[in-house]
């Protein structure tokens, strides 16, 4: 079985069988690679819908070069936290990061998205997020401006009275509640539309089928988005120290 980085032929391939509809796994079956190994290359690098096999190869060259250069660091500064190995943790983010391009996130807000999931702590300054990504500080604002208007981070200050962008378990909660809001906000738009055309024509039908499917949909993420905070706040009960149960009392 091959091992080491992939070839620019092997990208070729890889790109040629995306295109032909593929499983990863049956792509890799054909380089004798491991699945594992092709679906890293395919979400660092755009994804099954984006993945270009001269930019993925160019993109690997480039990170290559950078890992012979590291960046200086804090005297006395560890290499990485809890012992973790920097390059994978690096590389996990990359592909984390690729996954929210996927679902349609700008590739710079997907960083720092990826970039606050993989902090321990769930919350950084702008000045931090700056210095993580090495991007300029009017990239960093635009994304935390996007971010929040879909409430996919909140904005807090520290004890030294600086500006931390924080995210943590209630943040999907409270992104689900944002879109079942739009949703509801468009239902009421298409309703309103389908009165203007005509229930009875054409248009007007189509308009009051989306707003019945939107409808819906809004109604169950608001839902499920309720039970799942409810479980994720629930401390599970602490077990009995006996696993018999009392005896009944038979005097009665």
């Amino acid at each position: 079985m091959p091992g080491g980085r992939l070839t620019q032929q092997e990208r070729q391939q890889i790109a040629l069988g995306l295109a032909d509809g593929l499983a990863y796994a049956e792509i890799a079956r054909r380089l004798e690679r491991p699945t594992s190994t092709v679906t890293r290359e395919v979400m660092r690098n755009g994804g099954p819908a984006g993945y270009r096999a001269e930019l993925a190869h160019r993109a690997t060259e480039q990170r290559a070069q950078r890992r012979r250069q590291p960046a200086p660091r804090t005297a006395g500064a560890p290499s990485s936290e809890h012992g973790r190995d920097a390059e994978a943790v690096r590389e996990y983010e990359e592909m984390f990061a690729s996954v929210f391009i996927q679902s349609g996130l700008p590739k710079m807000t997907a960083r720092v998205l990826a970039c606050f999931f993989t902090t321990d702590a769930g919350s950084l300054t702008a000045s931090e997020l700056v210095q993580r990504l090495q991007i300029s500080p009017a990239s960093v604002s635009k994304a935390i401006a996007f971010l929040e208007s879909q409430s996919l981070v909140r904005r807090e200050r520290d004890d030294r009275r600086r500006e931390r962008y924080v995210v943590d378990d209630d943040v999907w909660y409270q992104s689900m509640m944002s879109t079942a809001r739009a949703n509801a906000q468009f239902v009421q738009i298409a309703r309103q539309g389908a009165g203007v055309l005509g229930p009875a024509t054409p248009a007007g039908t189509r308009l009051e089928n989306v707003a019945r499917f939107m409808d819906f949909v809004s109604e169950s993420i608001a839902r499920a988005a309720e039970q799942a905070r409810e479980i994720l706040h629930t401390k599970p009960e602490a077990p009995s120290d006996s696993g018999e149960e009392a005896p009944e009392d038979s005097t009665a």
